[in-house]
This record gives structure tokens, C-alpha cells and sequence, in this order.
């Protein structure tokens, strides 16, 4: 990669990064600049993984992800005719969890102005009671009682004083201060993996970011305090779901069930080889097969379709125990372009075993609905583009700037609505 423009640490290039989805099927690699608020997609570099590359999500064999990390950088590099210094990377994996955590807090003083210190000090209550509650929710579904977790994401969903709610609660004055905060956590040996990516790359890691959560921040409406929806990602290895309510991410779950189970399911059927397999996947999504094999794929796609339904419908039964769910669902990621999943969304009565006031719209989000970001390679158009375009709009305000090291609580204030 020297032949590029690229020196280490050269401020020409502080503002400019690459976001590496590192998914199931595919390493996505985006090149961008960051100029006065928006970020400029400048080179997109593709790379498919081998099957004992990943699993469910989660990095198997670190030297061969690596190998092909480079691959996508290089034709991403090629593209942008730089290489920059700095990277994004998405997490993904049945045990990585987001959850909102809410405290209650009677203030001492009730007519003292909220200062930032109290408020730092309310944070880190709500951070250590959702940092207990993520370890036991993993070590019940591992069945390991010391896994090791850590925060990569965390954002103030909800804050209410006296009852009524407030987008800053600095300078406020009240008695009961009530505040929910969202944290994403992953296993240490998933960020280990990461970062042993990174340091191989040799790239200065700005993040690491739960995927659902960069997908369920993307659009522009989600700064809306009255916006909420639900975000599913079908990816290689997983299915990931994230729901938002009144503007802030209440929730990440995913389930490792994704475009490849529908790929096993046609090899087994059809007795193919996996590569061929995932190639046939495609043309019937195309429509290019004859007819009687179409409806061959057709068949093999609808007994496995009712057991991934089952997992997305077990995931939003958590989401729905206390209130309705949102009303719109939004669909990306590479498995969801099987035309079979839409079609079975959009019939499904979902108000017969879920709490929706009414049936949901379903609908696909594009690259271009992605708020900030543009791409000027216009390369970009696919569902499965999503997730990697959704990791640059996160890493608009990180690029290039000291926030990128600040603490999580330090970055929980700054994300608050000045």
C-alpha cells in the first residue's frame, strides 16, 4: 500500500478515515473525508471472506480476516489514491448486546442548578447498573459466569426532571432527575480480535461500534425526539435488530441466522457445493433461473424462512413487554435482498403474536438515506452497502478530532443537544 499518498500521522489527512465492515460473507472497506459536517465516500473496496474466516458474526481466524481486510483496502486505496491513518470498525455477533438503562436520582439540593459534574456522576450509576446486567444476561446464555465485557457504544436515550423531559438537562433546576442511557456491549475476545486487526493494518482504531447501532443512527429522523422504528439487518452470519422509540436507541439483540443459512439450505436441497450455492441463491433472487428450479429454490428458501421469522418475532417479544412496538420497519444488509423475506414480512398479521398498534410498513433503507454522507463514487446502491455507509455517519464527529479519546462518560455529555 506505499504507492499511495499516504504518510502516518500527516495532518494533510486528519480528516480523512475508512470504516471497515468486517462481515460474514464480505470485508467492506469506505475511504472518506470529513468536510464541515459530511462525510465524502472517496474510494469502496470489497473482499470475500473464506468460510472459516467468520462465524455468526465473529472473527474466527484472525490472520485469514486480515489478509482480506488488505485486499479490500487495497482496491479501496486504489480508488481514493490515499490510504488514511485512521479506522472504524463494526462489531457484530449473537453476544454483542445494547440495552437502555434507566436511574432514578432525588436530588439533594432541588434548587440547585444541574452542573456537570453531578451529571457525570448520575452516568456513571446508570454505566455500572447496565454494565452488571449486560454480564448477566451473557454469562445466563453462555453459560460462563466470569466472560469478560466491554462498552462500545453508549448514548443518553431519555432524561426527565420532576417528570417532565429535557434534551440537556444542564442548568436545570428539579427534585427527581430520571435518566436513561443505551450502552452496547461486546465479549473482550470479540474486541481483541478487532484490535488485533487493526494493529496488523497498522491504523489508529477511532472506534470500534455495535452495527445495529450505527444502522439505527443513520437516518436523519432519528434525531427526532418523536421518531421511532425498527431497524433489521440481515447480514451473512446474523440478523441484527435494532428499535428505536421517540429518537434515541432503546435496544440491540441479534440471532445468528442469516443470508448463509439460506445458502446451506439450497446446497443441501439441490446437493451443490456452498459457492455454487450462494450463486444460484442470487440468480433466483434476480429472477434468472428457469422456471422449475426457481421453484426448486423457492420450496428449499420457505422451511427455513418460518425459523428465521421465529427468531426476529422472539427478539421483538423483549422489545414489546412494556409497550407497543413501532409501526415501520426498516430492512438491509446483503440476506435481506432474498425477495422471499420482504414478501413474508409484508403478510405477516403481526399484531397476532406481537404488541403493534397495527401492521407495520416495511420498507428497504438505500446508502443514500444515510444522513451526512455522500457518495462520490457512486458505487453505492445495495442493501447490503448499508452497514458500512451507516459506520461512516458515526464517524463523522470522531474523525480527525481529541473526542475520539475522550472517556465514554465525556462522550455521552458531548453527544447531548447543546
Amino acid at each position: 500500500m506505499g504507492i499511495f499518498d499516504f504518510i502516518k500521522g500527516k495532518s494533510k489527512y486528519d480528516n480523512w478515515a475508512i470504516a471497515l465492515d468486517i462481515g460474514t460473507e464480505f470485508v467492506k472497506a469506505l475511504i472518506f473525508e470529513v468536510k464541515e459536517g459530511e462525510a465524502l465516500i472517496k474510494g469502496v473496496g470489497r473482499q470475500r471472506q473464506k468460510l472459516s474466516d467468520m462465524q455468526s458474526g465473529a472473527v474466527t481466524d484472525i490472520a485469514g480476516v486480515i489478509k482480506n481486510c488488505e485486499k479490500a483496502l487495497e482496491k479501496s486505496a486504489s480508488q481514493a489514491r490515499v490510504l488514511p491513518y485512521q479506522v472504524i470498525i463494526g462489531i457484530a455477533g449473537e453476544l454483542v448486546k445494547g440495552l437502555s438503562t434507566t436511574i432514578a436520582y432525588t436530588r439533594p439540593n432541588s434548587k440547585q442548578k444541574i452542573a456537570l459534574e453531578e451529571l457525570k456522576e448520575i452516568i456513571r450509576k446508570v454505566q455500572r447498573k447496565s454494565f452488571e446486567q449486560a454480564r448477566k444476561i451473557m454469562a445466563w446464555e453462555t453459560g460462563h459466569n466470569e466472560i469478560d465485557v466491554r462498552l462500545v457504544n453508549a448514548a443518553i436515550v431519555n432524561v426527565k426532571i420532576d417528570g417532565y423531559r429535557v434534551t440537556n438537562p444542564l442548568g436545570f433546576q428539579g427534585k427527581e432527575v430520571e435518566v436513561t442511557v443505551f450502552n452496547a456491549f461486546a465479549p473482550i475476545v470479540h474486541l481483541g480480535a478487532l484490535q488485533s486487526v487493526a494493529d496488523e493494518l497498522e491504523l489508529d482504531l477511532l472506534s470500534v461500534t455495535a452495527e445495529p447501532y450505527a444502522v439505527a443512527r443513520s437516518l436523519g429522523e432519528e434525531e427526532a425526539v418523536d421518531f421511532s422504528a425498527i431497524f433489521i439487518d440481515v447480514g451473512g452470519g446474523t440478523t441484527d435488530i435494532a428499535v428505536v422509540r421517540n429518537g434515541g436507541v432503546e435496544g440491540t439483540k441479534m440471532f445468528a441466522l442469516g443470508g448463509r443459512a439460506f445458502t446451506k439450505r439450497i446446497g443441501a436441497g439441490l446437493d451443490l457445493d456452498f459457492r455454487i450455492a450462494e450463486q444460484v441463491k442470487l440468480d433466483y433472487s434476480a429472477k434468472k433461473l428457469p422456471v422449475k428450479r426457481f421453484n426448486q429454490v423457492k420450496d428449499l428458501i420457505e422451511q427455513d424462512l418460518q425459523v428465521w421469522f421465529s427468531g426476529v418475532e422472539l427478539t421483538l417479544e423483549e422489545f414489546g413487554s412494556t409497550d407497543l412496538l413501532p409501526s415501520r420497519i426498516f430492512l438491509c444488509g446483503g440476506g435481506s435482498q432474498l425477495p422471499d423475506i420482504k414478501n413474508f414480512l409484508d403478510k405477516v398479521q403481526w399484531s397476532n403474536s406481537l404488541p403493534f398498534a397495527k401492521n407495520p410498513s416495511v420498507k428497504f433503507i438505500k446508502p443514500q438515506d444515510v444522513a451526512r454522507v455522500k457518495d462520490e463514487t457512486k458505487s453505492l446502491h445495495q442493501p447490503q452497502d448499508v452497514t458500512p455507509v451507516a459506520l461512516v455517519n458515526l464517524a463523522i464527529d470522531l474523525t480527525g478530532k481529541e473526542s475520539a479519546t475522550k472517556s465514554m462518560t465525556n462522550r455521552i455529555i458531548s453527544s447531548l443537544n447543546k
